[in-house]
């Protein structure tokens, strides 16, 4: 996969557009994985984007550029902190490398971080306090959290003196009413931060404003599908979050890749009784379940639809059953449904499990069509409902780094004397 060709270790070309520019750079730091794109202009499609995968401890670090084959990171050197933050490092030193040949000036550095709690409401310029109070709530997303941290302390040593923007993904979700936030448990457990969060929102707020540039209903009763490896539902009204079915952490509501999604809590309790630890119970419900446990093959959609494995369909039917089963409860919430949104991996590339949700909605009114249903494959926004449909479907690609990006714009712009 990483052979040495002369297209991988060509010069890295950075579009014309971006030279002697300046430019906010978007990062969604994972475990495994460093997502970034370049915005010289708020609420664009980035100039450029890439990704640096194989980051995690015995991977194979590379990037994947736009249109090229994947390119090899240099030797990592010895430095503190591990495999990890050594190929991390190496990155960012690749990467300014690139930046400072094409001359482009980084003004901000805008960050995706998955759990804002209920400080983080809004996207805010991040000192050292505000990383340290979000390393707190890392143990409400163990699976994201602290490697978006690492990722902001990451960027900051590499580039000291551009501001560090953080922008959250439960931020979008923060006007949810008190029924739709309280969890059913004594209060003194509500007074310690236990409640109803919701995330996926710049992905959500993404497509919300798309839709209120296409659709004359966006401003209706709105439900929108995050269908990836992490899945989430969240019904709007007047383009604010209502309800959605990710609550306290990002394990809950619709299965996923490998996450389990919304699970009766009798069951955790008997595995505790028979002997699991938190660390494997943990490992269960994050890593091990979903897609992927139900398949024994995969997390991924494509690779399931390839196979003739029962598992694999049952996989599909199971993912396809939750996700009906929240559509239609969240349409009950908001007393019908105006427009149905697709967006995410699955949600934007998949038309069987597009169909399959439309179809539990038919009688909200929901009609698909089905050759604009087939044809729709993520790479443009797309009305996919029958002409007749007295609800609207579409499929629109996310784009969560033009949100951050946005954001840091807007910051840097209010701060300005």
């Amino acid at each position: 996969m990483h052979a040495d060709t002369a297209q991988e270790h060509r010069p890295v070309s950075l579009p014309d557009e971006l030279r002697g520019r300046q430019a906010v750079l978007a990062v969604n730091a994972g475990s495994s994985s460093l997502k970034i794109g370049l915005y010289p202009m708020p609420d664009a499609p980035a100039a450029w984007s890439a990704v640096c995968e194989g980051l995690e401890p015995g991977g194979t670090p590379h990037w994947q550029l736009r249109g090229q084959a994947p390119r090899p990171l240099q030797a990592v050197r010895p430095r503190p902190g591990g495999p990890q933050t050594e190929a991390f490092d190496l990155a960012l030193e690749e990467l300014a490398g690139w930046l400072a040949q094409a001359d482009v000036q980084l003004i901000a550095v805008a960050h995706r971080i998955v759990h804002g709690g209920e400080r983080f409401t809004a996207p805010c310029k991040l000192d050292g306090e505000a990383i340290e109070a979000l390393h707190l709530l890392a143990p409400l997303a163990p699976l994201h959290q602290s490697h978006n941290l690492a990722g902001v302390q990451a960027f900051r040593r590499q580039w000291p003196e551009v501001p560090a923007v953080g922008c959250f993904d439960t931020a979008f979700h923060a006007g949810l009413p008190d029924v739709e936030k309280r969890l059913p448990l004594p209060q003194a457990l509500a007074n310690q931060g236990l409640r109803r969060y919701g995330f996926h929102g710049l992905s959500y707020q993404f497509v919300s404003a798309r839709l209120g540039e296409h659709s004359s209903r966006s401003t209706g009763r709105v439900l929108m599908a995050h269908l990836g490896n992490g899945a989430s539902l969240c019904a709007m009204r007047e383009g604010r979050s209502f309800a959605t079915t990710m609550g306290f952490s990002a394990l809950d509501g619709l299965m996923m890749g490998t996450r389990c999604g919304s699970l009766d809590a009798g069951v955790l309790l008997h595995l505790w009784r028979t002997g699991w630890t938190l660390q494997r119970v943990e490992a269960l419900l994050y890593r091990s379940s979903g897609l992927k446990g139900v398949s024994g093959l995969s997390a991924d959609m494509r690779t399931l639809r390839g196979s003739t494995d029962p598992a694999a369909r049952q996989a599909i039917e199971l993912f396809q059953h939750r996700a009906r089963r929240e559509a239609g409860a969240l349409s009950a919430v908001l007393g019908g449904l105006d427009v149905l949104a697709f967006t995410g991996g699955i949600g934007e590339h998949d038309a069987l499990t597009r169909e399959a949700i439309a179809a539990a909605l038919e009688p909200f009114g929901l009609r698909l069509d089905a050759a604009r249903n087939q044809a729709a494959r993520g790479d443009s926004i797309q009305a996919i409902h029958d002409e007749d449909s007295s609800v609207e479907a579409w499929v629109i690609p996310t784009d969560e780094g033009r949100v951050a990006a946005k954001a840091a714009f807007d910051l840097l712009k209010d701060s300005t004397p």
